[in-house]
């Protein structure tokens, strides 16, 4: 064939084109701050387990008090405690000064009736006075050191109570003087069955029902408002017993007319009753603020991988 009557070849594209059409625009990457947290899924086949951790948290008022509030917190909790000790060691300094001491023999039982004022006022006022505060002092302790702490000053209470009670008791006996006729003891013993009960009460439902803290947490919480109350009342009728007998024993030992003079064993004996009253007023002003409670802790739950 002739090459000239060969017909043209149609025109081939490229093989290797790029697309010059414009790109499509990516896709918009959403900040991770926006999208929600993923869901927490634990599978017990993958050995997670949830741990539940108690721990005391306070609010945002209670981080950011004020330092007038703290200055007034610390300085009534410090005034309480001072009181507190003071009216014990006021009350010894008169026994040794005015009262020739302490003692338990036959041939002196008037040293053996001193002991009987003073274990009574550690025992009502100043260890029990400690127990009633324990909630508002011990703010930043965990709940159970502070119940454990509670239930020490009340042991250390019990003692002094039974002994001062024996002591007059005996005293009473070797003096032919007879017993619980005066609103003195009345208010005593009414004083002394309420706190054995409160420590029987005590002991039992917020130490042993520990044991099985699940099954009792709400028994004991029942329980808390009711023991409560009765602290505050068993702590009142101790001081009412205190100034009462107080009273009794310096009129039957200066007589009303020398104690009318206002001798210095009787400015003493007042001096007491006052700081017990002083006691009083502070202690319940402090349980009376809300703003020394201690905060309810939250439950906080973490996982443990």
């Amino acid at each position: 064939m002739d090459s000239n009557s060969v017909s043209p070849m149609p025109e081939l594209a490229p093989i290797a084109e790029f697309d010059k059409s414009p790109p499509s625009p990516p896709n918009e990457e959403v900040p991770m701050d926006d999208l929600p947290p993923p869901p927490a899924t634990i599978s017990q086949a993958e050995g997670k387990k949830i741990k539940i951790q108690r721990s005391r948290s306070y609010d945002s008022d209670e981080q950011e008090r004020g330092a007038c509030e703290w200055c007034e917190y610390a300085l009534i909790i410090t005034l309480a405690t001072v009181l507190l000790i003071g009216v014990s060691g006021l009350t010894i300094f008169w026994t040794f000064f005015y009262r020739e001491g302490y003692g338990w023999a036959d041939d002196i039982p008037e040293k053996q009736f001193n002991l009987h004022p003073t274990l009574m006022v550690a025992g009502f006022v100043t260890f029990s006075g400690f127990s009633v505060l324990l909630y508002r002092i011990c703010r930043c302790f965990r709940r159970i050191y502070v119940k454990l702490l509670h239930a020490i000053f009340h042991a250390l209470a019990f003692p002094c109570i039974v002994i001062g009670f024996l002591a007059v008791l005996d005293f009473h006996n070797k003096k032919g003087i007879n017993n619980f006729y005066s609103l003195h003891s009345w208010i005593g013993l009414v004083a002394m069955g309420l706190f054995g009960i409160q420590y029987a009460v005590g002991f039992f439902s917020f130490l042993l029902l520990l044991i099985c803290n699940k099954g009792t947490a709400n028994f004991r919480a029942s329980l808390v408002p009711i023991h409560a109350a009765f602290g505050i009342l068993t702590f009142v009728l101790g001081v009412c017993a205190c100034l009462t007998g107080l009273t009794e024993k310096a009129l039957f030992t200066l007589g009303a007319e020398r104690y009318s003079g206002l001798p210095d064993e009787g400015v003493i004996l007042n001096a007491i009753g006052v700081t017990i009253v002083a006691i009083v007023a502070v202690v319940m002003y402090i349980v009376s603020r809300n703003k020394f409670k201690t905060e309810p802790r939250n439950m906080r739950a973490s996982v443990d991988l």
